[in-house]
């Protein structure tokens, strides 16, 4: 349902804290940016079941829906993040916590360079020097991506946070430039950051989005839907992929860390996720689908896409985030269960 607007004076009314069964719990006042997506979605309505959560705003270009809560305010807020204004109105010193989930997805990106550098880069710096300002040292959760990485140095190595990234898209390079930025103000005391680099997360419910792995989920989610679904890869290629689930857990995870568990290093965790192939998606897709979903797909190669995606490497050593307390994902038959059980299949 959508959200109920309320002034924001309404939203921070909770003192530093709350009493719950007895224990003192600190408040958490979260904003999340990007919220129109499945993910912010599927965010804000666990942090709702949250007795720690006192409030969450959530902010998008788009019309913003979220779950009601009768112990929480939920406040939406359509705007754009490139205007200070809004900057101004959002981010607040009252805040506890932030996960910005907003971006011009890889394909999107890779076709407009300006509207990527504007979104994916000027917002988020604008975003950063905001908070360090009126809010210094405010907890910062930012989703970053392995699109960072170029092709891995040969085939099946095992990327770590060591190795040097050198992204074959422009997403993956704006990416890279604000997990930089955020690293040094975490460093200076300015925020405390956590920087997240997420699989491709599958099976995104809704409609295609611009990013290049858009048909990673669409293979499933369509299919499954009775419609055709376009495979524009390669079926010999593998993805580095995580479940909604896993991801929402791992994010919540990303604001529990201890600020001194980073010590003096870096911020940034590749999160946990499972190496697939196409052929393995397709094969899984049949398992539950059967022959007739799987007909339903579509190879028609595209050159672009492929290109974008080729770049990706698809294994990673995870010991990092493992160290962290990150979750691990499950198997893709797992994923797939989840998704139809938390979204159906889509089928009249």
């Amino acid at each position: 349902m959508r959200c109920r607007s309320v002034p924001i004076y309404l939203m921070y009314n909770a003192g530093t804290g709350q009493m719950l069964n007895g224990q003192y719990m600190p408040k958490m006042n979260v904003l999340i940016t990007g919220a129109g997506g499945f993910i912010g979605q599927a965010l804000a309505a666990t942090l709702i079941r949250e007795d720690k959560t006192t409030s969450i705003t959530l902010t998008d270009v788009v019309e913003l829906s979220a779950p009601d809560s009768p112990k929480h305010i939920v406040r939406c807020v359509q705007g754009d993040l490139t205007s200070q204004n809004l900057c101004d109105s959002l981010l607040t010193n009252d805040l506890t916590h932030v996960f910005l989930l907003h971006g011009i997805m890889s394909g999107a990106a890779e076709a407009n360079l300006e509207l990527g550098i504007k979104v994916n880069m000027d917002a988020t710096r604008r975003v950063f020097d905001t908070l360090r300002t009126v809010n210094p040292g405010v907890r910062v959760i930012f989703t970053s991506t392995t699109a960072v990485y170029g092709p891995p140095p040969s085939p099946g190595f095992a990327l770590t946070e060591a190795n040097a990234p050198c992204s074959g898209s422009s997403y993956g390079a704006q990416k890279l430039i604000s997990e930089t930025l955020l690293n040094d103000y975490s460093r200076r005391g300015l925020l405390d950051g956590r920087i997240v680099r997420l699989p491709t997360v599958i099976v995104r419910p809704g409609k295609p989005t611009g990013a290049a792995s858009s048909f990673a989920s669409g293979i499933f989610r369509e299919p499954l839907k009775g419609q055709r679904s376009i495979l524009p890869v390669s079926k010999d290629l593998s993805l580095w992929i995580c479940s909604p689930r896993t991801v929402v857990k791992n994010l919540l995870r990303a604001r529990d860390i201890p600020t001194e568990a980073y010590g003096n290093g870096s911020r940034v965790v590749n999160l946990p996720g499972v190496t697939v192939s196409i052929n393995e998606m397709l094969e899984a897709l049949k398992a539950i689908g059967g022959q007739k979903a799987l007909e339903l797909v579509e190879e028609k190669r595209d050159p672009p896409t492929e290109r974008i995606v080729e770049s990706w490497p698809s294994v990673y050593d995870t010991s990092k985030a493992k160290q962290l307390g990150f979750t691990e994902d499950g198997t893709l038959e797992q994923t797939l269960k989840g998704y139809i059980e938390d979204y159906g299949t889509g089928k009249t």
